[in-house]
């Protein structure tokens, strides 16, 4: 059953999306992936470079960067409480009003950890005096925050460009918020690369210079927050308003009838969410520890080359799946990552600074990536619209558990492991080998997302106004939407 047929759009129709809207929905979701990026990648290479030292100081390596990427595995394993609770408002209260508290959280958050007293403190920084456990402490506490407002944002803003993008182009505008990605990775990268480029006789632990790139997330902040509060509300959203249609008990009704949509959409995301904290946590924390001892901004600069890729890489993507099905294009670029999990972690093992490079540019830009740019589109597509906010929420939060917080932590775990059996942390060389079980890893990772590829439906030209699942609509299940969209397309 679709509310779509029953709702005829006038000029004056609220509900109308003209192009300018299009514009400005696609700026506002940039901005706000692209903050939320900012700070994934801001804090994925802090935990990987500078945590350690300086909330967890009396630990040996090994256990700091164990400890350090504990808090970052906290900020995933919150998300999908905020998936729920922020989802649950969206399906009940409409995608602009989440999509402007979400941000508020996630950058508040992140402006405070800037803020922040250290553990020991430094002669060097604002706070003299460290903080003792309570520094640990209040870091856990804004990463737990921000966490929560990051279990709805992108769900949200993927949902609102997929809702708002013309029915042939759906793909392509609904991955144009996921270049805010890139936006915030290769920012977030760069002022770590100049920072620790900037004094090469002051550790940037000694001083407050590594405050700085969190403190600078209040003007990616200020200036989204303007940009959304000027958005209208989701076509799809107010035609459910208009029809009281609106779900009374979200949640209930998502895991009464969404539940093999939710598995799927856990599925997909495994190879993603995974390879993305993989590369940019995990990846640098190996190649510049004892194991192969690159020196030196050399993740900060693997992530700005990667980011620079992934930005042609996602509309590509999402260009590919309007054109050869969301499905295809996913499972393109999964198998992509799939065959180069085993070379790419033997390349990182060599230690060669500008092959490094060129790897980790390879797996994140094209791999990773490329399943990012065909996301967007597709997940919405997967459930109704009287659950698709809640419903994205939870699958999107779920995965990022399971895959993306929980890959660094057990990464580190494997290096530690293999760094013991080697002889100690003081051995030269010592854990060089954990990258064939690390790639391993990966390739799991990878293995379950295809093998999901072939179990989740073609949504490609679906009725958003559905209000069935993917799985459940006869016309997906028999390929009448696509058979529709084709037809039109050729027009």
């Amino acid at each position: 059953m679709s509310i779509n047929n029953d709702v005829k759009v006038a000029v004056g129709d609220p509900a109308r999306v003209t192009r300018g809207d299009l514009r400005r929905a696609a700026w506002a979701s940039s901005l706000g992936s692209a903050l939320e990026y900012y700070d994934f990648a801001l804090y994925s290479l802090a935990s990987a470079l500078i945590f350690g030292p300086l909330f967890f100081p009396g630990s040996n390596p090994s256990t700091g960067l164990i400890l350090s990427f504990g808090t970052y595995f906290l900020g995933f394993a919150i998300r999908p409480l905020g998936g729920v609770i922020f989802g649950r408002l969206g399906d009940k209260l409409g995608r602009k009003f989440v999509l402007v508290t979400t941000i508020s959280l996630m950058g508040g958050a992140s402006t405070l950890i800037g803020l922040l007293p250290t553990y020991n403190g430094a002669a060097g920084d604002w706070f003299h005096t460290g903080a003792g456990i309570f520094a640990p402490i209040l870091l856990i506490v804004l990463r737990l925050l921000q966490g929560l407002g990051a279990g709805a944002e992108m769900a949200g803003a993927s949902i609102l460009m997929t809702e708002y993008a013309p029915r042939r182009e759906r793909g392509f505008w609904a991955s144009l918020p996921f270049m805010g990605v890139q936006l915030g990775t290769v920012v977030a990268a760069l002022v770590y690369f100049l920072l620790i480029n900037a004094n090469q006789t002051v550790k940037i632990t000694e001083t407050w210079l590594w405050r700085i790139p969190f403190l600078a997330s209040i003007i990616i902040l200020i200036v989204a927050i303007f940009i959304r509060l000027k958005l209208k509300e989701s076509p799809t959203f107010k035609k459910l308003e208009a029809h009281h249609m609106i779900a009374e008990k979200p949640v209930r009704t998502l895991f009464k009838n969404s539940r093999r949509t939710i598995l799927r959409g856990i599925g997909l995301r495994m190879a993603e969410n995974g390879s993305s904290s993989i590369y940019q946590a995990l990846a640098v924390a190996y190649i510049t520890s004892a194991a192969v001892g690159v020196t030196g901004p050399i993740g900060a600069l693997s992530l700005v080359f990667a980011a620079g890729l992934g930005s042609v890489i996602v509309p590509v993507a999402g260009k590919l799946s309007d054109r050869f099905g969301r499905v295809k294009t996913y499972r393109g670029f999964a198998i992509f990552q799939l065959i180069a999990a085993f070379p790419i972690w033997y390349v990182l093992s060599l230690g060669d600074t500008v092959q490094t490079i060129i790897v980790i540019s390879l797996g994140l830009g094209i791999g990773t990536w490329g399943m990012f740019g065909a996301q967007s589109a597709f997940m919405s597509e997967l459930f109704s619209a009287r659950q698709r906010y809640l419903g994205v929420s939870v699958a999107r939060e779920i995965s990022a558990v399971l895959s993306g917080g929980i890959a660094p932590l057990i990464g580190a775990w494997i290096i530690s492991l293999v760094v013991t059996a080697d002889g100690g942390a003081q051995v030269p060389g010592a854990g060089h080998g954990s990258w064939i079980p690390i790639a391993s890893y990966l390739a799991l990772l990878t293995v379950i997302t295809i093998v999901a590829t072939f179990f989740t439906p073609e949504t490609i030209g679906r009725d958003l106004d559905s209000i069935k699942d993917a799985i459940d609509d006869p016309a997906t299940v028999e390929g009448h939407h696509k058979a529709d969209y084709a037809a039109h397309s050729a027009v």
